[in-house]
């Protein structure tokens, strides 16, 4: 089966940086695009990035409130960058990805999956 599995949560002092990473594990044939979101407490779940599979910059990459998107295809990874941290930014962050399994499952084409998310809490 195929699993996101995110990492680097954790307490940011106020003007931290952040640095999480995703990486998807199992029967891969292909990943597409791969996004993460946030939701904060009481609030809805937000797109804050997201990036294409080819290795030159796409028109639908995108992210926001100073966020950056890296991946590392040949480790089918995902990366969240931000310096400057305020409390704002404590939130559960998901990654989602749309990924093509290998073997017996790969007729179903792309699929959409989450990770389990990483709290991240900026706070003095």
């Amino acid at each position: 089966q195929v699993q996101l599995v995110e990492s680097g949560g954790g307490l940011v002092h106020p003007g931290g940086s952040l640095r999480l990473s995703c990486t998807a594990t199992g029967s891969i044939f292909s990943i597409n695009a791969m996004r993460w979101y946030r939701q904060a407490p009481g609030k809805l779940r937000e797109l804050v990035a997201s990036i294409q599979s080819g290795t030159n910059p796409h028109p639908a990459d995108s992210a926001s409130g100073g966020f950056t998107i890296s991946r590392d295809n040949a480790k089918n990874t995902v990366y969240l960058q931000k310096n400057g941290l305020s409390p704002e930014d404590t939130a559960v962050y998901f990654c989602n990805a749309d990924i093509q399994q290998s073997g017996a499952l790969h007729y179903k084409g792309f699929q959409n999956y989450w990770g389990q998310g990483t709290q991240v809490t900026v706070s003095s």
